[in-house]
This record gives structure tokens, C-alpha cells and sequence, in this order.
């Protein structure tokens, strides 16, 4: 079901371990020219672009891509009592961890009368997607929600597929989440057609173009983020999901394995992966995952994720060697079930999440941890962040000095604008002193 990769008897350099990951075969550039093409559709044809792609791509047509606050506030009305709670226990714990990663304001003197003062100002205006299709995810609404809202963000817009079970609407799910959360700038549009509307505007539904597009989806939503990046800022790639594991001997099988799982129901290009240096382990991880996916309700789905080039199991020769294939890799999402899992941590680098010891399964985090579950994807977690309030902030530097402060370095502003051959910025300085 699972291919096994043994890397313990080489010793491979940082080049040779990036050709040796396991990843998905799919060709990014073709569809990084679909999306181009449905971006450009919108673009040109605006709303009429967005109603022909959700009937070709999700197969209905919307009655309305803006769906009105009376559809929202009926789903909130009618939502399961349990999922309101979960939603609400998780918008709680959200925002608290995301209200600790706000920046503070400073003020450095540097001199008599001479300030430079760093602040963190919100984008204006977001745009957060939520994908569809094989699952439905209110969780992402939380995710994308709450740290534009802790950022101080005035204008969110939230996009979704139309969904043909709804008549074409947004999932009564993701509306009843986007209405717990006061959102009412919600439209029944997906994929790559949605950044593009998202970054460009519509102004037949009064859709306004946005500063930042943040949240999750597939390979051609990654690819569309990309396209965009520059006409409007993005969080990161976040396509298909992935977990690694870095387990030893010590750890549980059947926990692994769920937690494989887990990730592989998302869909058939989900990546998977063990990281031990336990053959033993390797062994019986395999073995249960035969049970557990003969069990799970999306098999099918999982055997095909799970048998796919991009999910293995790696034997190494030791934890320095499982932390360095995993720093290669950068997970998504990284487990880390060891005897020792601090020294194991004290390794790594590269991830979008870590999930530390037995009883932190990606699972708690893409609900309830309180952290982000909206992280970077294909090896972008070796410079990308997750989602968080921090996301849709700008520093800016404000610089404030007084006369006596400006005339302190009046004479080595003139000498390095002179030896840039740039005299017009000293004589800025020194025409305030003329007189």
C-alpha cells in the first residue's frame, strides 16, 4: 500500500536528499496555466466568467455568486447545537492564541530628539478562501477569520464553492460559521476563478479587489495565489496537505497509523509520511495501516493517497538523520512521537506545525489546538510561515527627529550623499540650515 524508502546505509548531502523526497507527480505548471486561463477569464468577463466556471467545474449554476445575509443568518439559526459549540470553543481558542502573536509598538531613541518608531498597521481589506469539493471545512473559516479579525482588518470578504447539493449556494456550514463570526461578505465562487476575483475586483457584485488573499485549496488555487502574488499579497501556497512523522522504537503504532490517515482522507494528492529508525516500527506502522484503512469511511481515497508516489515510509539510520530528511522536506504538518522528542525538536527547522508527543495529533490542530491549520505546502515551510495575525500586518517605520537632532548629522548625510554621487539628498538636508 505504502512504498518503504531505506536511507540507512547512505549518508546523503542536503542536494542528494531533495532528489530523494517523495512527492507528488502532478505538473504544477499545467496547472498553473489552467488557473492562469480561468483568472484571465475573470478578469475579461467579470460575473458572468465566475457563474459559467462554478457550472462547469462544480457543476451548478449559482442563483446569485453574493449570497444574501438572510441565507447567513438562517444557517446560523439552524445549525447543530454540537458544531455550534465546537465552532465557538475553537473561535475562542483561535483568538487567544492568535491575540499572542500581535507585535508591540516600539520607540527607539537614538540620539536627543532623534525617534524611530516601529508600528504594525492592518491590510485594509482581505480576501479568505475556504476550499470544497470532497470535504466541507468551517474549521478554515475560524482559521482564516480570526487572525485578520485579531489584526485589526476592517474589510473581509470570505469565498467558497457553490455547492451543487445547496442549489448552488456556499455550504450552510461555512455560512454558519462565517455568521458566528459577523462575517456577511460571502460569495458562492472557487478555485482559481475566486483569487482572480479576489485580486481584481467584480464590480457587478460589488466585490472590491483586496490586499491580502489568504487560506488553503488545491494545487490550482496554490497555483493562482502565485499568479496574483504582487498584485496582492497571499499567506502562502497552501495545496495539497501533508504530514511527516519522525517516531522511534517507543512510539505507538496504531497512533501513527490513524494520524496517516487522517491526513490521506483529504484527498487522493495527500502526502503521508513515516520518518523512523525502527524497521520494527516501519513494520508494524504498515501492518496497521491495512486495518485502519480498510476501516476508515474515505478508503478508497486513502489507499490512493497513501499508495501514491508522495507518501512513504523512510528508514533511517537515526534521529540527527530523520530531523535532517525532515528539514529537507518541510512538512506541513510534523509529528514528532520519540522517547526524547525535545532533543528531536531541538533539530528541526523547517515545518509549518509541530505537533510534539502522543497526544498531539495534527487532528488537535486542525481544530481545536488553538494554533493555525492553514500552513505552507510543498517544501514552503523552509521559508513560509503559517496563517496568523502577524499575516495581515505591515511594520512601518515612522521617523521623527527634531532640528538639533537633523543638524547632529547633517555633515555625514552631505559626506555619503557626495560619495553616492547623489548631492541633491545632502543639500535636502542642508537647505534647513541656510539661514
Amino acid at each position: 500500500m505504502i512504498q518503504l524508502i531505506d536511507l540507512r546505509d547512505i549518508q546523503p548531502n542536503r542536494a542528494d536528499l531533495a532528489a530523494l523526497i517523495p512527492r507528488s507527480q502532478s505538473d504544477f505548471s499545467v496547472a498553473t496555466g489552467i488557473a492562469g486561463d480561468l483568472i484571465a477569464d475573470v478578469r475579461e468577463r467579470g460575473e458572468e466568467a465566475l457563474y459559467d466556471q462554478a457550472e462547469r467545474l462544480d457543476g451548478v449554476r449559482p442563483a446569485q455568486i453574493r449570497i444574501h445575509a438572510e441565507e447567513i443568518g438562517r444557517a446560523v439559526r439552524e445549525l447543530d447545537p454540537a458544531v455550534r459549540a465546537a465552532l465557538e470553543e475553537a473561535i475562542r481558542r483561535v483568538t487567544v492564541a492568535s491575540e499572542a502573536q500581535l507585535p508591540k509598538a516600539t520607540v527607539t531613541e537614538l540620539g536627543s530628539g532623534a525617534q524611530v518608531i516601529q508600528r504594525w498597521q492592518p491590510v485594509n481589506r482581505v480576501g479568505l478562501y475556504v476550499p470544497g469539493g470532497k470535504a466541507v471545512y468551517p474549521s478554515s473559516v475560524v482559521m482564516n477569520v480570526v487572525p485578520a479579525q485579531v489584526a485589526g482588518v476592517s474589510s473581509i470578504a470570505l469565498a467558497s464553492p457553490a455547492q451543487k447539493q445547496f442549489g448552488g449556494s456556499v455550504h450552510p456550514t461555512i455560512l454558519a460559521a462565517a455568521g458566528l463570526l459577523g462575517i456577511d461578505e460571502v460569495y458562492a465562487m472557487g478555485g482559481a476563478g475566486a483569487v482572480g476575483a479576489f485580486a481584481y475586483g467584480v464590480p457587478s457584485i460589488g466585490l472590491d479587489p483586496v490586499h491580502v488573499i489568504t487560506g488553503p485549496g488545491n494545487m490550482y488555487v496554490a497555483a493562482a495565489k502565485r499568479l496574483v502574488r504582487g498584485v496582492t499579497g497571499i499567506d502562502s501556497e497552501a495545496g495539497p496537505t501533508e504530514i511527516v512523522v519522525i517516531a522511534d522504537a517507543s512510539a505507538n503504532a496504531r497512533y501513527i497509523a490513524a494520524d496517516l490517515v487522517s491526513q490521506a482522507e483529504h484527498d487522493e494528492e495527500a502526502a503521508a509520511l513515516l520518518v523512523t529508525d525502527s524497521e520494527e516500527l516501519a513494520d508494524r506502522v504498515r501492518a496497521e495501516l491495512e486495518t485502519v484503512v480498510a476501516s476508515t469511511h474515505h478508503s478508497a481515497r486513502v489507499r490512493e493517497a497513501l499508495g501514491g508516489t508522495q507518501s512513504a515510509i523512510v528508514l533511517v539510520a537515526d534521529m540527527a538523520a530523520a530531523a535532517a530528511f525532515s528539514n529537507a522536506y518541510g512538512p506541513e504538518h510534523l509529528e514528532i512521537q520519540t522517547a526524547e522528542s525535545g532533543l528531536v525538536l531541538d533539530l528541526i527547522d523547517n515545518a509549518g506545525a509541530i505537533f510534539l508527543g502522543e497526544n498531539s495529533p495534527v487532528s488537535l490542530g486542525d481544530y481545536l489546538a488553538g494554533s493555525n491549520h492553514v500552513l505552507p505546502t510543498g517544501g514552503q515551510s523552509r521559508f513560509s510561515s503559517g496563517l496568523g495575525a502577524y499575516t495581515f500586518l505591515r511594520p512601518q517605520q515612522i521617523i521623527n527627529y527634531d532640528r538639533a537632532a537633523l543638524q547632529e548629522v547633517e555633515a555625514r548625510i552631505v559626506a555619503l550623499s557626495s560619495a553616492e554621487d547623489l548631492p541633491g539628498h545632502g543639500d535636502a538636508v542642508t537647505a534647513r540650515f541656510a539661514e
